[in-house]
């Protein structure tokens, strides 16, 4: 009796431990952030709003955990974010994005000026970026090294400000400001994985719209209906599905 009360201590002053040493090193990465010029002048001129944004979807900020949604055809990025873990995502704001490059489709190769398509997460963070602030997104991932060119299948892929881009996803610079700050006071309060989806379009209604950009590239609508299982889970229950990936390269849903 007494090992197991003491098994039973040891682990919750574990799990205190860890918890603690999670929100020492998450107030680290925000203090971090703050030294650098165009972090606080952000912090100056986006945060009121964004935290008028927050107040005004029912939302708590800073925030416990934030997700980016894009839509290349309709031009949008969408910034969701929920109280708590577990409960529905709420909308935020929808920010136009204010450049595109490529065409609609996955991107398969360095050079191919495609914006990636599919299920990724901020992989980086950039406060002195050449285009104002960055978030650096996990392109390739498991995926896309599959089904894209193995040898070179580029990379250094952003959600950045500046309208200008070769394969990124751009936005002005003060709503980069706010996409931002979300992200680093989401990564601050210990999100230490922000989704990014990518889609060609909203894949709802008339998404079959799709075809006659596919019918020049075999299995890319089945590509797009691959993508449209996550989409359509997050759009039933405004929680993100767990993604993994098969050997195929498809990506594969739980949390339906």
């Amino acid at each position: 009796m007494k090992g197991g009360v003491k098994a039973k201590h040891g682990g919750q002053t574990v799990l205190f431990l860890l918890l603690l040493a999670a929100a020492l090193f998450a107030d680290d990465f925000r203090a971090e952030q703050n030294r650098y010029p165009r972090v606080r002048a952000a912090r100056a001129a986006a945060q009121p709003p964004l935290e008028a944004l927050f107040r005004e979807a029912g939302l708590s900020y800073p925030p416990w955990e934030i997700f980016l949604r894009a839509f290349k055809m309709e031009g949008e990025m969408e910034l969701w974010a929920r109280n708590g873990v577990g409960g529905p995502f709420v909308l935020v704001k929808t920010y136009p994005i204010c450049a595109s490059s490529g065409t609609v489709g996955p991107k398969r190769r360095e050079g191919d000026l495609q914006v990636p398509e599919g299920f990724y997460r901020v992989s980086g963070f950039n406060p002195t970026s050449r285009f104002h602030l960055s978030l650096r997104v996990d392109y390739p991932n498991a995926s896309d090294r599959i089904l894209g060119d193995r040898r070179r299948p580029g990379g250094d892929i952003f959600i950045h400000g500046s309208c200008v881009t070769i394969g990124c996803v751009p936005m002005r610079d003060g709503p980069i400001e706010e996409v931002y700050l979300a992200a680093v006071d989401a990564r601050d309060a210990g999100q230490a994985r922000i989704p990014v989806h990518i889609f060609p379009c909203r894949l709802d209604g008339d998404w079959l719209k799709l075809e006659r950009e596919s019918w020049r590239r075999p299995g890319l609508m089945d590509f797009w209906r691959n993508l449209k299982e996550g989409f359509d889970i997050f759009e039933k229950t405004r929680k993100l599905p767990r993604i993994s990936i098969c050997q195929t390269g498809e990506y594969v849903f739980s949390g339906k």
